[in-house]
């Protein structure tokens, strides 16, 4: 129970200094380099991929051999998609 509480009480704090660089950049004169840093770093943050598991446990993931086999030989196995056909122009498209 300790943990989702230490958890949250991290992420509450490094909010709020986050916010408090943001602020303090956009409203007095003389914020400088440490609030910038503060800021640049959170938003930085914000962009890592925090939901990416490795490839090897990701569901539905695709083995890396098969792609090697299929490049070495030079075919596309029989689970690879294939566009649809071409429609005739004068086929018709519905019932008018």
């Amino acid at each position: 129970m300790a943990r989702p509480i230490v958890r949250w009480g991290a992420a509450l704090g490094f909010g709020a200094l986050w916010w408090w660089a943001v602020l303090r950049l956009a409203l007095a004169p003389d914020a400088g380099v440490l609030e910038a840093g503060v800021a640049a770093g959170g938003w930085g943050l914000s962009l890592l991929p925090v939901h990416c598991v490795p490839k090897a446990r990701a569901v539905g993931a695709v083995d890396p051999r098969r792609w090697a086999r299929a490049w070495r030989t030079g075919r596309v196995t029989a689970a690879a998609t294939t566009a649809s056909p071409h429609h005739r122009s004068d086929a018709g498209s519905g019932p008018w």
